[in-house]
């Protein structure tokens, strides 16, 4: 997956955050999403494929103190770093690609937004459940491009998905709880459709 690793180094060595599709000033829905699961704050979140993302921030503001962010990009968890400054400290950075992430706990939350639909074969999807399945011991939201999405996103293929196909994917071992759509105005104020699933444990 090293090509992976270095087309995402380069958008992030090259691009702002204000010149990539997939940034949000307030990531609402996810906020939304954890909130609704009435974690304690001590709480094991992992967000995959953060980047930069500024759910980090949002989280440590609500007193969440066990964060990890994980991303096949050093160069984006760099940048979300920077900008907490001594907050960075109170975080777990994990530089990564997802299908090779091996965690060595569990989490009471596994959130993604966006990284999930850039697997295209089924190999992929079958790694990345199989990871899941091991690290998450409560909940699972995921946020992926809907069938009124995107096809492709910084320059790759991506798999559309909706209520249906997303839940039947996801199998018997995430049951889930309720599924919206958003359209997400990008920076350049073009619309693109998500589809959110929270989903728990089986």
């Amino acid at each position: 997956m090293a090509l992976n690793k270095n087309h995402w180094e380069n958008i992030y060595t090259q691009k702002q955050p204000n010149e990539v599709s997939w940034t949000q000033d307030i990531p609402q829905i996810s906020l939304d999403f954890i909130n609704s699961f009435n974690l304690h704050k001590k709480a094991k979140i992992i967000d995959i494929g953060g980047g930069d993302s500024k759910l980090v921030d949002f989280l440590l503001s609500e007193g969440y103190s066990d964060i990890t962010v994980l991303d096949i990009s050093e160069q984006a968890l760099n940048r979300a770093k920077q900008r907490l400054g001594k907050k960075a400290q109170l975080v777990k950075w994990i530089v990564s690609d997802i299908t090779e992430f091996r965690p060595n706990t569990t989490y009471d939350l596994w959130h993604d937004r966006a990284t999930f639909h850039f697997l295209t074969t089924q190999k992929e999807i079958e790694i990345y459940l199989s990871i899941a399945e091991k690290a998450v011991n409560n909940y699972l939201t995921i946020g992926t491009f809907s069938t009124n999405g995107p096809l492709k996103c910084s320059g790759l293929d991506i798999v559309q998905y909706n209520e249906e196909t997303l839940s039947k994917t996801m199998g018997k071992e995430f049951v889930k709880i309720k599924c919206l759509t958003e359209n997400h105005t990008t920076p350049f104020n073009t619309l693109q459709n998500f589809i959110f699933c929270s989903f728990k444990k089986a």
